[in-house]
C-alpha cells in the first residue's frame, strides 16, 4: 500500500471523528433517522465492502491459478481442487455478510432488553 492511501485513509477517519457529534441529538427529538435506516446503511456498507474484498481474492486466485496451470500443465487436477476449494471459502464469507446484513435488516438489534 501507498504513503498516500494510508494518509488519505487517516484523514478520512479524522473527519469522521470530528463530524460525528454534529449528528449528535436529544433522544426522543424528532427528525432523526430511526434503527431500521441506520441498519438499512450498515447492511448496505457491511455488504458492498464484503462483495468488494470477495471479488478481489477470487480474481487473484484465479489468476494464481490460471498462472500456476501455465506453468506446470501436468499438475492442473490439484491445482484445480484447490482453487475450487479457495473459491468457495471466499465466497462463504460473503454469505455469512449477507445472512447479518439480513438480520440488521430485518430485527432491531438496539433495542433494549428486558431485564
Amino acid at each position: 500500500m501507498s504513503k498516500r492511501f494510508f494518509s488519505m485513509t487517516g484523514l478520512v477517519m479524522a473527519m469522521m471523528a470530528v463530524a460525528t457529534p454534529a449528528f449528535a441529538q436529544e433522544p426522543g427529538a424528532g427528525g432523526g433517522m430511526g434503527w431500521q435506516a441506520w441498519s438499512i446503511i450498515t447492511a448496505g456498507f457491511a455488504l458492498g465492502i464484503a462483495a468488494f474484498g470477495g471479488a478481489l481474492g477470487q480474481g487473484r486466485a484465479v489468476a494464481a491459478a490460471a498462472e500456476g496451470i501455465a506453468r506446470n500443465p501436468s499438475a492442473s487436477g490439484e491445482i484445480r481442487g484447490a482453487l475450487l476449494l479457495g473459491l468457495v471459502l471466499i465466497e462463504s464469507l460473503v454469505i455469512y455478510v449477507l445472512l447479518i446484513s439480513l438480520l440488521l435488516f430485518f430485527f432491531n438489534p438496539f433495542a433494549p432488553t428486558a431485564g
